[in-house]
């Protein structure tokens, strides 16, 4: 099989993992004629899946053979596709290549389990080192670590990946142990510990490096220890392929950040197979709900969300029609309005329409003088979106301005109606 067909089978295979963004990497380039490729990403030209992915890694697998049977994995071992195979130095030339012509700012590498998974994970690792040591590609590296792998070969993964990841893949025990019964959800758990506790000794030793007393004119460099997956790591789970709720899905999350202190927790919308088992749904989750896990995601990092307060509904399931910030405000209306001029920082970022950001120039600005509502123009935030949530010096919302802020839910028959055209 040639080279580019092998690319058709293993990239196209490798685009149900979401967990490939190249953010929080040591920073490197090649200028002055070192090396190959920078972890910046300028200049680099992206390109889309066809479920409007943006991807600006070569991201492809080693193999989609696999010795596993995942009932939700298009790549199981009983699915009838087509199977291709990449020898390591063909992965090491593809990425090099496609490098080269400005293509990609680095890789994503996973595989299928093949004969075992220490000898899967020996070649995952095996093109990290070719790139790293042979090209001295200085690009950036993400890896997927095979649970059951020897911890040498995870020290090796990390001494040259900017990131590792170990899919959960599913949000719940039951729903991992209905779906893919030969995974052991406690050797994931183990190896996600692992991975935290050899991130934490790194950088903990970094911070123990003291600068050497240098003689006058000479440059004091301390010698620094060797990086482990400096970009940290990630985890992906697969959203609608049982009945787990958004409630019990955020709570999963918050306590993988909390345990094993995750960069990010990637949501992944289940999407039907060929040949699909009887216990998967016939149809896909609306693509509406992966993007509000992760605007909750992002809640529960950035803004002090708690996540059992983010979904209120009955069903466990958050709103479609609403981005959860503003659902919880409107569910919580007697927090509101907001005095800009007085509320602690805690309570501003609950606001609708204010970001991290625009927060901390607010409390800025009013260490100076206090707040009117044509700041919030100056800031460059969404004052139609913020203005019913808040009070400022000259500006009171009208009653029942925040009831207003929400969706009016229209007839089924105005829902079915086709636009005219003209």
């Amino acid at each position: 099989m040639d080279i580019q067909r092998k690319l058709a089978i293993l990239a196209d295979a490798a685009k149900y993992d979401a967990s490939c963004a190249s953010s929080g990497s040591q920073p490197r380039d090649s200028l002055g004629g070192r090396g190959i490729g920078s972890t910046g990403g300028a200049g680099i030209c992206h390109s889309y899946a066809p479920d409007g992915r943006c991807i600006s890694l070569l991201k492809v697998l080693l193999t989609n053979h696999c010795q596993y049977d995942c009932l939700y994995c298009v790549n199981r071992a009983s699915s009838n596709v087509p199977r291709a195979r990449f020898r390591v130095e063909e992965v090491v030339q593809l990425t090099l290549d496609f490098y080269r012509r400005n293509c990609i700012e680095g890789l994503f590498l996973s595989s299928g389990i093949i004969k075992s998974p220490d000898h899967t994970m020996e070649q995952v690792v095996e093109v990290a080192r070719l790139l790293r040591e042979e090209h001295d590609f200085r690009g950036y590296i993400h890896l997927k670590t095979i649970p059951d792998a020897s911890d040498e070969l995870i020290a090796r993964a990390g001494r040259y990946a900017d990131r590792l990841s170990i899919n959960v893949e599913m949000p719940t025990t039951e729903g991992l142990r209905a779906l893919a019964p030969e995974k052991d959800e406690s050797a994931i758990r183990r190896s996600m510990a692992r991975l935290r506790l050899r991130i934490d000794d790194t950088r903990e030793e970094a911070r123990r490096v003291v600068p050497i007393r240098a003689l006058p004119g000479a440059s004091a460099t301390p010698a620094k220890p060797p990086p482990f997956a400096p970009a940290g790591q990630s985890t992906q789970m697969i959203v609608g392929a049982d009945a787990t709720d958004d409630r019990h899905i955020l709570a999963s999350s918050a306590t993988l950040y909390g345990a094993y202190k995750l960069k990010r927790v990637y949501y992944s919308a289940f999407s039907p197979i060929p040949d699909a088992a009887r216990a998967l749904p016939l149809a896909a989750p609306p693509l509406m709900r992966e993007h509000r896990l992760y605007q909750a995601d992002w809640l529960m990092r950035f803004y002090g969300f708690e996540h059992q307060e983010i979904v209120a509904a009955p069903d466990g399931l958050l709103r479609l029609d609403v981005d959860p910030k503003l659902a919880w405000a409107l569910a919580h209306a007697d927090r509101f309005p907001v005095d800009l001029n007085h509320a602690p920082r805690e309570m501003l970022l609950r606001v609708p329409g204010l970001g991290v950001k625009a927060v901390e120039r607010l409390l800025q600005a009013r260490r100076v003088r206090r707040v009117r509502a044509d700041d919030l123009r100056r800031l460059h935030v969404p004052a139609r979106k913020v203005l019913p949530f808040v009070v400022a010096d000259g500006h009171r919302p009208a009653a029942g301005a925040m009831a207003a802020t929400a969706p009016t839910a229209q007839p089924a028959a105005a829902q079915a109606a086709q636009a005219s055209l003209f």
